[in-house]
């Protein structure tokens, strides 16, 4: 059966997207342009790929095997392509990236906006995310994460100094409830808890004590997937909450957030900008990673 790479990418696409529009879209071609380009290679290999529905796309048992398998192959081809058509090793093209949602100094504008004004002819992509997957077989081109959740076969980059996380609360939470003396008499306060999403648990606070781990399961008060959230219920004196100093730095410079159980939060590794090791690195991504060197 011969192999049509020009319907793989287009199937990659759709996968990606799941949506044929959009697939279009950044193609830059019709809707049933690539609706006929799937039914071919579905036909050509004789099985269902995606599942169609008046509201959606999704793909089929073989289309999630077929993504999974070809989807890193075609984003090491891309790469080698770019590269070799680039001799000129000018940055150019769309460089996609997975953040997490708490990599404040990364995502805090400037650090971003330069490289954009720097390198111009690179079209930056964003994908704030929380979630945890594959890059290479979600088609992005780098990520960053804490340096303690990387596959230790990615090559990282520090983006940020060491981070810890806090507990802190509004001054007047603090006077009407007085502050905890160690992890465990968060038992006996109002909590605003972060989970991923209702259907599972919160997430559980992490602290240290003489050097070892220490996880606590607050009864939460309140719990949400939004930081922001969490901040302003916060310094609303809602209760004490728990997150990344940098998202909370602000508010505790103002004054409205305070610390609490500060010795029971120790530093750790910070945020690192992370991808597979390939020998044809695009010149893109290498524009990125000598641009966050030489902003440390």
């Amino acid at each position: 059966m011969p192999t049509d790479f020009n319907a793989l990418a287009v199937f990659a696409l759709v996968a990606e997207e799941k949506s044929f529009r959009l697939a279009a879209g950044r193609l830059g071609v019709t809707r049933s342009a690539v609706s006929q380009t799937i039914r071919k290679l579905e036909e050509t290999m004789g099985i269902a790929l995606v599942q169609r529905t008046t509201r959606s796309v999704s793909l089929t048992e073989a289309g999630e095997r077929l993504y999974a398998d070809a989807a890193p192959a075609l984003a090491g081809m891309h790469a080698a392509v770019e590269a070799a058509g680039n001799l000129s090793d000018r940055p150019r093209g769309r460089l996609v990236l997975a953040v997490s949602s708490i990599a404040e100094s990364f995502l805090s504008g400037p650090l971003l906006a330069s490289f954009a004004d720097e390198f111009s002819d690179v079209k930056l992509h964003v994908t704030v995310t929380d979630e945890e997957f594959d890059i290479v077989a979600e088609g992005y081109d780098a990520g960053v994460r804490l340096g303690e959740v990387i596959a230790q076969d990615m090559i990282a980059v520090p983006v940020s100094g060491d981070q810890r996380q806090l507990a802190v609360a509004s001054p007047a939470y603090l006077e009407r409830f007085g502050a905890p003396a160690h992890p465990r008499d968060l038992a006996g306060h109002r909590c605003i808890g972060w989970r991923a999403s209702q259907h599972l648990a919160p997430y559980r606070w992490e602290f240290a004590e003489d050097g070892k781990e220490l996880e606590v399961a607050v009864a939460d008060t309140i719990t949400t997937t939004d930081m922001t959230l969490m901040i302003r219920l916060a310094v609303a004196g809602a209760g004490i909450t728990f997150g990344m100093e940098e998202s909370f730095r602000p508010a505790l410079d103002r004054g409205e957030l305070v610390p609490v159980l500060e010795e029971f939060c120790p530093r750790f590794p910070g945020f690192y900008l992370y991808y597979p090791s390939r020998r044809n690195m695009a010149p893109k991504l290498r524009a990125l990673i000598d641009h966050l060197r030489r902003q440390r």
